[in-house]
């Protein structure tokens, strides 16, 4: 099995001359972009490789200066930006109210399949960046410990900072992939692929068998097969995301150009907080219950909060915390360390009692944040015993049941 990782480095000492052939590049890489994917949304979408690569490929080099590689990376990039938005107007059809109403009196629903033909426009590249390929458009000096990266005004020879650097240099373990060259405030910064090999994970070497339930009140509340419950509070991040709409509701009412640059920014910043707490937590996870661990969580495909049930001022709280991002980063942290992350069905892990079965909704008091089964009398916290019927099937799953 492969795990890719993607490695943050900061250059350093970049003159002007060096900063004039990054913006020059990016300018016109990010045209080129552009100019394919108006190209595609021309052509009914036609966006295989090999076509836009026969079509396009001598108008990148002659109209925008691209050197080979860079120009077949161009194509690339649309391509793949294509498709990520293809698999998502697929994951997200459109639902519409169809005016009927079901035996008790609630509204039916009905949805329609989203394709590529749903966009009004094409896909537009704003953000300069760069993508350039290994050995072709980069490469690692070992001698002086530095990154030569190709520009349209010729080679460039940078410094970086990067911690733990090293342990990606070992080649019979990392290999390097591509880089994506990036400006933010006046700072310049690279991320790099790097793969490694990974042995698959065997059931005969599991040690622990954890138990995942995601949500906002707890961020990740945990239980082991030991018993073991792990709560991770999520009022803090409720506090300073309040904060932010907060904020973001008295730009919106005022309107001005300075307003809706300090909105962009504010929006950029909360997504850096939001991926900063999933790093930190799903690490602490990781390293907490350490190698040769199942950890289970609900498969949340499909599956989106009611927010018409939900009070108006917690329904952006509800719909907008990044549970999938936590899965991402828990699964490829898990892998490193000799773990795997399985998915099991998400029904009744909050209505299900764990000791005697029972299943009743009105068992849970979401209020009080309590369970208490009608039959055997046995309380709980309602996200602990969500916890613990998650790692129940974390369990079926390792003895083999279906």
């Amino acid at each position: 099995m492969d795990q890719a990782v993607t490695i943050k480095a900061k250059l350093l000492n970049i003159d002007d001359q060096t900063t004039h052939a990054f913006i020059k590049t990016m300018t016109a890489y990010r045209d080129a972009c552009n100019f394919v994917s108006q190209y595609v949304f021309d052509h009914d979408f036609e966006f295989r490789f090999s076509q836009l690569n026969q079509a396009l490929y001598h108008d990148l080099r002659d109209l925008f200066g691209l050197k080979s590689q860079m120009a077949q990376s161009v194509i690339r990039n649309v391509v793949a930006r294509y498709k990520t938005i293809k698999t998502q107007l697929k994951q997200t059809p459109f639902r519409y109210n169809t005016g009927e109403k079901d035996a008790q009196g609630h509204a039916i629903w009905s949805q329609i399949p989203r394709d590529l033909t749903w966009l009004w426009r094409p896909v537009k590249f704003k953000r300069l960046q760069l993508d350039l390929q290994r050995n072709r458009d980069w490469s690692y000096l070992n001698t002086s410990s530095q990154l030569s990266l190709n520009t349209l005004m010729g080679r460039k020879k940078v410094d970086f900072v990067c911690k733990n650097f090293d342990q990606y240099l070992d080649a019979s373990r990392w290999k390097f992939g591509s880089i994506k060259l990036l400006q933010f405030k006046n700072n310049w910064y690279i991320h790099l692929s790097a793969t490694t090999s990974l042995s698959e994970y065997e059931l005969k070497q599991t040690q622990h068998i954890v138990g995942i339930d995601r949500g906002l009140r707890f961020l990740a509340a945990c239980y082991d097969e030991q018993g073991q419950t792990l709560l991770c509070s999520g009022q803090k991040v409720l506090r300073t995301r309040r904060k932010y709409k907060k904020l973001r509701a008295q730009l919106q009412a005022k309107g001005t150009k300075s307003a809706k640059r300090r909105l962009k920014k504010i929006g950029q910043r909360e997504n850096r907080f939001i991926s900063d707490v999933n790093h930190r937590l799903t690490k602490t996870l990781v390293n907490h219950y350490g190698p040769n661990t199942i950890f289970a969580l609900e498969d949340l495909t499909n599956v989106r909060f009611a927010t018409e049930k939900a009070a108006k001022k917690r329904r952006y709280e509800m719909v907008s915390w990044t549970f999938y991002q936590f899965e991402q980063f828990l699964a490829y942290k898990a892998n490193l360390n000799s773990s795997t992350v399985v998915k099991v069905s998400p029904r009744f892990t909050s209505q299900r009692c764990p000791k005697c079965g029972r299943i009743r909704k009105e068992n849970r008091n979401h209020e009080l944040h309590l369970y208490i089964c009608d039959k055997c009398g046995y309380k709980s916290n309602d996200d602990r015993l969500a916890a613990m019927n998650i790692q129940f099937l974390g369990d079926q799953y390792h003895k083999g049941v279906k």
